[in-house]
């Protein structure tokens, strides 16, 4: 076609639903309609697409998430003794479940902090599905400790707010792992997608990890470990369960919301 007719016809811009007359003031219309799409999206991605301190401090926090759990399982560690008694057993590894395995099963996920980010999707949920059953196991063999515990001393079970939130806790958690194993066989759960059941899977494991947080939040106000610590050491080990909370709520909700935003 003659380049002259070319500029006679009319050009229709997509997007913006409109026809132009002119070769040129398409071509400039095309340009600005795809910088505002890939604006678009990079503004859809979240955080990933924001640079500098935003990226820097959501890394700091799960770094020091990390360490937190760490070290708040250390101290608990120490403090109990495991082995010393029979009632030692309960807060190491209830400890050891919800405040190490747990937060590093979730943490596996982070894009910031995690040392497995460059790993495929798949790895790091089968990593994150191995942390997951031993955190499971831990607060088991756990709950288990303190009912025997109770039964050998003869005293009444699940009467203060602490071993009532302990009791729900590990119930929900025998829940939440046995419902994930529709995640690994989606044919076992029929009309339901694979994303919708991530989703209420993301959901219902924040909902349980918030409450092992309070859990051992309770645990750290109970009459042994505040005999066990000064005032300013209690506050401090008090904030970790706390911190650990925020940060993975954070993660859970900023990586299900940017889906969402990105799929509308």
């Amino acid at each position: 076609m003659h380049l002259g007719k070319i500029r006679k016809c009319k050009f229709h811009v997509p997007h913006l639903n409109v026809e132009v007359r002119s070769w040129r003031t398409f071509r400039k219309a095309m340009i600005c309609t795809n910088v505002c799409i890939c604006v678009r999206r990079l503004y859809r991605l979240g955080m990933d697409a924001q640079p500098g301190t935003y990226g820097y401090t959501r890394a700091a926090c799960t770094i020091l998430t990390h360490l937190v759990c760490t070290i708040f399982t250390i101290l608990i560690t120490v403090l109990s003794r495991p082995g010393s008694s029979l009632f030692s057993w309960h807060p190491f590894l209830m400890t050891l479940a919800f405040s190490f395995f747990m937060t590093e099963a979730i943490l596996v996920f982070s894009p910031h902090g995690s040392p497995f980010r460059m790993f495929p999707h798949k790895s790091k949920g089968r990593l994150h599905w191995v942390l997951q059953c031993l955190g499971l196991a831990c607060a088991a063999l756990g709950f288990v400790a303190i009912v025997y515990n109770k039964h050998l001393a003869g005293k009444a079970h699940f009467t203060s707010w602490h071993g009532l939130t302990g009791l729900v806790t590990v119930c929900v958690v025998g829940i939440q792992c046995l419902a994930a194993v529709s995640l690994i066989y989606p044919s076992l759960v029929k009309g339901w997608s694979l994303a919708k059941l991530k989703r209420y899977h993301a959901a219902a494991g924040l909902l349980t990890y918030l409450l092992g947080g309070g859990s051992l939040f309770l645990g750290v106000s109970s009459v042994w470990f505040t005999a066990s610590v000064g005032e300013l050491a209690w506050y401090l080990t008090a904030l970790c369960p706390v911190l650990s909370s925020l940060v993975i709520m954070s993660q859970v909700s900023n990586a299900y919301m940017a889906k969402k935003r990105l799929q509308s």
